[in-house]
């Protein structure tokens, strides 16, 4: 919207989350009758078919070019950029935060434990699942549209499949259904494969056993290793 209609790029970042919460509702509604992976490959297939989208319709979106996007803060450097970020990322954390702590938090672990017992206890998956994709969706739109107006360009390749395993690997690292531990992941795990990024694809491949050993050794991320230090520091020394 900025690069097309002249609006200001902050007023574009909203239509942006706007417009991508309104995909993931959709995607949400999409998937109400599909279980477990099923879903997931779902959501995956809609990303597919919107990158598809994005690099065909080259009069709108100019292919693999991308769009040409003002920047930000124009010759202010890299700071307002970090600020700023680190502000957004602040308040994201407290939303959500006070989220989990809500009625809308009880009925998303009640759906993770046991979806059966939560479906007879009045939990409906299906609403749930929705609201769950239309806020994700809604905040990937805020920061993809950050993202694009720190670089000033906009391709379908912020699209791809390797930025989700990125994510994914992000997600494990810290721990499912951790806020701190995926923004501790972010921190750590990212200015590392930033520094090696002249390996190229290489980088997946590190991605990719990483995530297999965290999966394997630590199953429940950064989060999980802290509680459980925490349980064993707390335990009565049986001596």
């Amino acid at each position: 919207a900025a690069a097309r209609g002249g609006i200001t790029p902050w007023i574009g970042m909203g239509l942006g989350a706007a417009s991508a919460a309104i995909v993931g509702w959709l995607t949400g509604v999409l998937t109400l009758r599909l279980r477990g992976i099923f879903a997931t490959v779902m959501s995956w297939f809609v990303g597919l078919v919107l990158l598809a989208l994005a690099s065909a319709l080259v009069p709108v979106t100019r292919g693999a070019l991308g769009l040409n996007v003002r920047l930000l803060f124009d010759g202010a450097g890299r700071r307002p950029y970090l600020c700023t970020l680190l502000l957004i990322a602040a308040l994201i954390y407290a939303a959500l935060r006070a989220l989990t702590r809500s009625r809308f938090g009880l009925a998303f672990r009640a759906l993770g434990e046991n979806l059966d017992a939560a479906r007879a206890s009045g939990i409906s998956p299906g609403v749930y699942r929705s609201v769950n994709f239309t806020v994700s969706c809604g905040l990937a739109g805020l920061l993809g549209g950050y993202y694009a107006h720190f670089v000033g360009v906009l391709t379908p390749e912020v699209m791809a499949t390797r930025h989700t395993v990125e994510v994914l690997a992000l997600a494990y690292i810290g721990g499912r259904g951790s806020l701190w531990g995926g923004m501790l992941a972010s921190f750590l795990v990212v200015p590392i494969f930033e520094y090696l990024k002249p390996l190229f694809e290489i980088r997946l491949v590190i991605y990719g056993l990483l995530l297999i050993a965290v999966m394997i050794w630590l199953p429940e991320g950064i989060a999980g290793l802290s509680a459980r230090l925490q349980r064993r520091g707390s335990s009565p020394d049986p001596s």
